[in-house]
């Protein structure tokens, strides 16, 4: 049976979204909203789908929606969705503030709602193969570089791409953040576009990141150390390199990865949860986490900031 769903906010995201959808068999699509004309046009010319003049006339002819939107909006329109008895998988990150998030995550409660957030990398196959081998984990660390695109500029790299590591951190190692040292820079934009952040863990483990939006080439590798494997992930390319020693010798771990564009995983995942009503592998929950973890990375760049202003 095909679950009935639409999209709100066709830009950048929000139209790979509309084309995933489109090509999924189990996906109805209905429509979508946007507010540029001009964007509306194009979407309706390539996918063929209906355009919507409000949240509210979509939300009459869905089951569940994706919200696509600038992140400063993502309150609005989720909150109107679930008020309307739809699911909801809004786009990294939940929302601007903590507050706004939790408050988001009380309401879908409230309603009985799904509500899934999209840090699509939880769902890249290569991470997916890689996760059950994840134990004992003393340090990580991560690069992801951007080329500068002019989007998502209502937010920082921490919001637009950091916070896929700092979710990474938090599900994979299972363990409280208990201490933050972070430096940022502001290049292209007003806000900060590259940042190195070091994260210790109430388990003794740490992350060292590295996020950057206005880099020459789009990098996205993330390794673990543990204290008996090296697990090597480049998500970009969707492979996975392990070595474990052995017999005083080091041996590669055979790990299989079946690729898969990470988007549709994520909306499948969305689809399948919507259906069997079951929690989601990113819940509001964990994109809650995201957020708080950023905004005390923001603190820890401010403080370093002032330190250079003295």
């Amino acid at each position: 049976m095909k679950t009935r769903i639409g999209v709100v906010g066709t830009g950048y995201l929000g139209r790979l979204h509309a084309r995933v959808l489109t090509e999924m068999p189990e996906a109805d699509v209905a429509g979508f909203v946007e507010v540029s004309d001009a964007i509306a046009t194009e979407i309706v010319e390539t996918l063929h789908l209906r355009r919507f003049d409000s949240v509210a006339a979509l939300a009459r002819e869905v089951e569940c929606a994706v919200v696509a939107t600038p992140t400063t909006t993502h309150f609005d329109i989720a909150r109107e969705l679930i008020d309307a008895g739809r699911d909801v998988l809004v786009e990294k990150p939940i929302a601007a503030e903590v507050d706004e998030g939790k408050r988001l995550v009380d309401f879908a409660a409230k309603h009985n709602r799904i509500l899934q957030v999209g840090h699509v990398e939880r769902y890249n196959p290569a991470i997916v193969a890689a996760a059950p081998l994840l134990r004992d984990i003393r340090y990580v660390e991560a690069e992801r570089l951007g080329v500068f695109v002019g989007r998502s500029l209502d937010i920082d790299v921490l919001l637009d791409l950091m916070i896929h590591d700092l979710n990474l951190v938090l599900s994979l190692l299972h363990s409280r953040v208990t201490e933050v040292r972070a430096v940022g820079v502001p290049v292209l934009t007003e806000k900060v576009d590259i940042t190195n952040v070091r994260l210790e863990l109430e388990n003794g483990a740490v992350a060292n990141l590295t996020a950057s939006r206005v880099s020459q080439e789009r990098v996205r590798k993330v390794r673990f150390f543990s204290s008996e494997a090296y697990i090597s992930i480049d998500t970009k390319e969707q492979e996975v390199k392990g070595f474990r020693l052995g017999n005083r010798t080091i041996e590669p771990i055979a790990i299989e990865v079946e690729k898969k564009e990470p988007l549709r995983a994520e909306l499948e995942s969305f689809l399948q949860c919507v259906r069997e009503r079951k929690r989601p592998l990113v819940s509001g929950q964990d994109g809650v986490a995201a957020v708080a973890l950023a905004k005390d990375v923001a603190a820890a760049i401010d403080a370093s900031m002032k330190k250079w202003k003295r």
